[in-house]
């Protein structure tokens, strides 16, 4: 049937494909805001998570043992990355896309057992499944948009990636590199992570029991 203008109508494109167009960008706005929101969302999920928190001696030990190997991968990491200039292939790079993220998890998962209480467990895993995820998918989207090919080569099998670090002069771990990364904000968080578990633990009478065995 001929519209009011003499053409025959017919169904836009617009109309069929603009709602899951707008659920994708929806999508894209929420991990982009957890991705930003991370430090943030990790202050409030530290409160809770202390608050909730049962350290004993035995779990503070395997705990913060854990989370230690966590902090060592995330600066290995760090003494490697060149952030935004180039895809790194170096270091942990050459076999995991996201190190820092590993190594976050680890430490993650370290203090969940240092709480020994099952609730701040499930928060410290349902923050980091939430806000790594999004940090990671944001990263994806700004490293394929910023290197495109190189970064597709990376990422698309484990000997792409070794035939692009031995294709360049080998780096060497960097401590400056790390500093230049800020980690030692991460290794500072760490550290304050023990001391509040510590006191909290102290608070509790904890090591005043052990004390008087």
């Amino acid at each position: 049937m001929p519209s009011s203008g003499g053409l025959p109508s017919r169904p836009l494109v617009s109309d069929v494909r603009d709602p899951p167009r707008r659920r994708e960008g929806g999508r894209h706005i929420v991990i982009h805001a957890l991705a930003r929101l991370r430090v943030t969302l990790g202050f409030v999920s530290g409160a809770i998570v202390l608050a909730l928190a049962r350290p004993t001696p035995r779990s503070l030990e395997i705990g913060f043992a854990i989370a230690a190997i966590g902090e060592a991968i995330r600066i290995w990491a760090a003494g490697h990355l060149n952030k935004g200039r180039e895809v790194t292939t170096s270091g942990p790079y050459r076999w995991v896309a996201h190190p820092l993220y590993v190594g976050s998890s680890v430490m993650g998962i370290g203090l969940a057992v240092a709480c020994a209480n099952l609730t701040a467990a499930t928060v410290i895993v349902a923050y980091l499944v939430t806000t790594l995820t999004a940090a990671m998918k944001s990263e994806e989207t700004y490293l394929r948009r910023t290197f495109g090919e190189q970064y597709e080569l990376y990422r698309d099998s484990q000997r792409a990636r070794r035939l692009m670090s031995t294709a360049r002069t080998p780096r060497r771990f960097s401590l400056a590199l790390a500093m230049t990364n800020r980690e030692y904000r991460a290794v500072t968080g760490f550290v304050v992570a023990i001391l509040l578990l510590v006191l909290k633990a102290t608070y509790n009478g904890v090591f005043q029991g052990r004390a008087g065995r």
